[in-house]
């Protein structure tokens, strides 16, 4: 094996990307540098390290990306309202594209010939990953086992695990895993049980909130603080990105705040269900709309809710770096300078009520809207208001 020849793998430590790690060694007799992206999911550095060096491998990387995922991928898109189909507040789809920027960073570093990942092959992500690495690096391989390889189910994988001595993973029930992702900014749970649309959710698969049911009888309380369109702080106190969302996480968590039961359409063109958990997230475009609505015109916020399923569409289906999504951020962006001051929410066992609105903006004028009598707004001018609107009506 020559040293020069890496190939970098979007390692978790995981049962699939332990098995691909094994794999990519033997098919492709490559140094293999195990990259890892912090974007705030639960893992076990140590249990990383410890499963890369048993496979042999000698470079094991562990980025921090919290704050930038939070920063510049999370607020954005929080600034642009997007919910694909409805409902879905686009976790997963969103921190693709950061992982794929960071990874191809290494894979240049390395001078690697190529790059790897363990989605599979009816999936989004692999989609998601693969414009990402052409992005950035065009002319570096990408190598997709799910795709290649002979495997073709979970039990494959499970035979090939135990011929390599790889450790398989139980969940509660004793039987493998479902299919989950998380990062910061939620978890989605697919696969077993809900495949099938007509079975409710099993309460256990459920990580980061609790059922509305169980939350506590008395409401909560969270003041976000706005400046420039982005949450900046909480109940006054400013925080960083990471640190904001997840406090965010823990209120809305304990409140029941967060799950959606989804069926969704896939960019490959076939339909799956998952149930995501998005407790922070929620809240803050709740509050965004809400701030929104105290410091924007009409125009702006009309237009804004126009172009919003092609931007979420865009997210979802991995074009994140594409010309079309950066443009419609220019005009989601473009008076965001006026989106300042401060959201009160109260939550209650899987509610969300705005409870109150503070800005120093005068977009809201209580003399316009006030029912006594006043000079700031001319009745008068309706009458010639409708009679100009029923002519459009021929």
């Amino acid at each position: 094996m020559k040293s020069e020849k890496k190939i970098i793998l979007a390692y978790s430590g995981g049962l699939d990307t332990s098995i691909i790690l094994r794999w990519l060694q033997e098919n492709y007799r490559a140094e293999i540098v195990a990259y890892t992206a912090d974007i705030g999911q639960k893992m076990d550095k140590k249990k990383i390290i410890n499963n890369a060096k048993k496979l042999g491998v000698k470079n094991i990387i562990i980025k921090d990306l919290k704050d930038i995922f939070v920063k510049d991928y999370v607020y954005p898109m929080i600034r642009g309202h997007a919910v694909y189909e409805g409902v879905y507040l686009l976790g997963t789809s969103i921190a693709r594209p950061l992982i794929a920027k960071d990874q191809i960073r290494v894979a240049k570093k390395f001078k690697a010939f190529a790059v790897s990942h363990g989605s599979t092959g009816k999936g989004n992500d692999q989609v998601r990953f693969e414009l990402g690495y052409h992005y950035f690096g065009p002319k570096i391989k990408v190598i997709s086992p799910w795709r290649i390889w002979k495997m073709n189910s979970r039990s494959d994988l499970i035979k090939y695990a135990k011929k390599n001595k790889i450790p398989i993973p139980r969940d509660k029930k004793g039987a493998p895993p479902f299919s989950v992702d998380d990062n910061l900014f939620h978890t989605s749970t697919e696969g077993k049980a809900l495949e099938n649309p007509k079975n409710f959710p099993p309460e256990f698969i459920f990580q980061r909130t609790i059922s509305p049911e169980k939350a506590p009888n008395k409401p909560s309380f969270v003041t976000i603080n706005f400046k420039n369109g982005d949450p900046y702080g909480i109940n006054g106190k400013k925080v960083s990105p990471a640190k904001l969302l997840e406090k965010l996480n823990q209120l809305a968590s304990k409140n029941g705040i967060g799950r959606v039961d989804l069926v969704e359409n896939r960019f490959i063109g076939i339909k799956s269900r998952g149930v995501y958990e998005t407790p922070g997230g929620t809240l803050l475009l709740n509050a965004h709309r809400a701030i929104e609505s105290v410091t924007l015109d009409k125009q702006t916020m009309h237009k804004k809710d126009e172009i919003m399923p092609r931007y979420a569409e865009l997210i979802y289906n991995g074009y994140w770096f594409s010309k079309e999504r950066f443009k419609l951020q220019r005009v989601i962006d473009e008076k965001r300078n006026k989106v300042n001051g401060s959201v009160k929410l109260k939550l209650y066992k899987g509610n969300i009520t705005i409870y109150s609105r503070m800005t120093k903006s005068k977009a809201y004028s209580m003399k316009k809207v006030s029912f006594e009598e006043n000079k700031t707004f001319n009745k008068s001018n309706v009458e010639r208001f409708i009679n100009f609107h029923k002519k459009k009506l021929k």
